[in-house]
């Protein structure tokens, strides 16, 4: 099924890997009149642009917080030296993340990682990535431009009206767009469950209760009793660096062993999850797990439990994508609205490889509204969704496409791609910009590499100086001789 018109102007909500990804795959389709990213930051990079501490001091979020329906996040300006203000948004990055992936398989295809950097680089390395990969394209740009609307303008073609705001004037305009690249990410609104007497625990204890998303450093914690709740990866890496400064080892809540923990349990002192915040009245700080187990004269308690699905410029959409914000929605092979798939929803995948996954699914839409693919019927790609349901649930587990789902999906997507209709004047002979394709490597790598993390990890300090797989004893052509035996 083609789209219903052609396709001449693309918005781009983000500036982030996904967005970037859209706007290069979007370009060398060399079709489109006009694309334009709107960005409501000051730079490019989404959530790897670092909120300094200064900026989270005084956030936070409402404990419990359940609702995913959240309005458009308002920025803290901050002054430059030159005197200029700049508008920040509050990222779930901290100070000394590292990503928990390494750099060959996080890259762009067409943009290695500096040989120098770390084998998993810290986040102002990624930064600086983003920043050179966006260089040549950065006049489709609009930077400090919050997308505000975005209403279907004519259901027959599929036309957008998008509605923007500058951050700087508070000046809306509302142009009309053939298609819509849906690239805002899903680290905004945080989920902090309702768990009983939570609420009551809050106002007695102001300020105890936080999520991730508002960490920045250990030190806040030092000298303290602390819990964090969850065990994905900001979890893990929250846990252990708390545990360097806190009264005692740190108390994780979780429900089962995560395949990424890179250090022996024995370290910190491992619960299962909360079941209640004790009565204030009758208890001193105190919190019971699910297996009885009663800690008192807790300190602080960091939720690192993840993010809601949440697209406030979307209110009007109908059918909508957002429920009740675990996944989203009326999507077909995770990523085209199947309502009008003029409307696209880039990464929602989760356990992924971000960047590989965005470039991939750049190229298929890309392909589909320059008319060099088509899209099956809109009955049939309701009926993926359905099937997708019945096998995976309606809750987060429908986005989560973990190792080996993730590499299959994104061969998947890049073989999609190439059976596009050649055409002259494009890049690889007239068949265009192509992704990433994962070989026996870059799976073996990909399978490996919790392991990997964890001995990058064990090097402690030394660890800045691995910049390769090698130098940490993981030889690809050992493993594949050991593979054969």
């Amino acid at each position: 099924m083609p789209v219903a018109n052609p396709v001449r102007r693309v918005a781009v909500i983000g500036a982030g890997p996904s967005g970037l990804a859209a706007l290069k795959f979007l370009l060398a389709e060399n079709h489109f009149e006009r694309i334009d990213v709107f960005e409501q930051r000051s730079s490019v990079g989404g959530a790897w642009n670092y909120t300094p501490s200064s900026a989270k001091v005084g956030v936070a979020t409402t404990v419990p917080h359940l609702d995913p329906h959240e309005p458009a996040e308002k920025p803290t300006w901050i002054k430059e030296a030159d005197g200029s203000s700049k508008a920040v948004f509050v990222s779930p990055l901290y100070d000394r993340l590292e990503t928990n992936i390494p750099k060959e398989l996080m890259r762009y295809s067409d943009q290695p990682f500096p040989a120098d950097a770390q084998l998993f680089p810290k986040h102002r390395t990624v930064q600086q990535y983003l920043e050179e990969y966006a260089e040549a394209t950065r006049s489709h740009i609009h930077f400090e431009t919050q997308v505000v609307d975005v209403k279907l303008n004519d259901p027959k073609l599929g036309t957008w009206d998008v509605t923007t705001t500058k951050l700087h004037k508070s000046q809306d305009l509302t142009q009309t767009y053939d298609a819509v690249v849906v690239a805002s990410g899903h680290f905004t609104v945080p989920f902090l469950p309702d768990i009983p007497g939570i609420e009551i625990w809050n106002q007695s204890y102001p300020k105890t209760i936080s999520h991730s998303k508002f960490y920045d450093s250990p030190e806040p914690f030092a000298g303290k009793k602390v819990v964090v709740v969850g065990n994905s990866a900001s979890g893990l890496d929250i846990g252990a660096q708390i545990n360097g400064v806190s009264a005692g080892p740190v108390i994780m809540s979780q429900r089962s062993e995560s395949y990424l923990a890179t250090s022996a349990p024995s370290d910190k002192i491992i619960c299962p999850e909360i079941v209640e915040f004790l009565s204030p009245t009758e208890h001193n700080r105190a919190i019971r797990f699910a297996d009885g187990r009663v800690e008192e004269n807790i300190d602080a308690v960091v939720f690192c439990t993840g993010y809601f699905y949440s697209y406030p410029f979307l209110s009007s959409l109908n059918p909508t994508v957002v429920t009740h914000g675990w996944r989203t929605k009326h999507v077909y092979q995770q990523l085209f609205y199947s309502e009008h798939p003029t409307l696209v929803f880039p990464v929602l995948a989760q356990r992924v490889i971000p960047f590989p996954m965005a470039e991939n699914q750049a190229a298929v839409f890309s392909r589909v509204w320059s008319q060099r693919l088509e899209l099956p019927s809109k009955e049939e790609m309701q009926a993926w969704e359905v099937s997708q349901v019945a096998s995976k649930g309606d809750r987060k587990s429908f986005h989560l496409l973990p190792f080996p789902m993730d590499a299959d999906y994104l061969n998947f997507m890049y073989t999609w791609a190439a059976l596009a209709k050649p055409r002259p004047g494009l890049s690889n002979g007239g068949h265009g910009k192509l992704g990433t394709f994962w070989g026996e490597r870059e799976r073996w790598i990909r399978a490996l590499f919790p392991e990997i993390r964890r001995a990058f990890v064990q090097e402690g300090d030394q660890r800045g100086k691995i910049t390769t797989l090698e130098e940490l004893g993981f030889i690809f052509d050992d493993q594949r001789v050991k593979s054969s035996i």
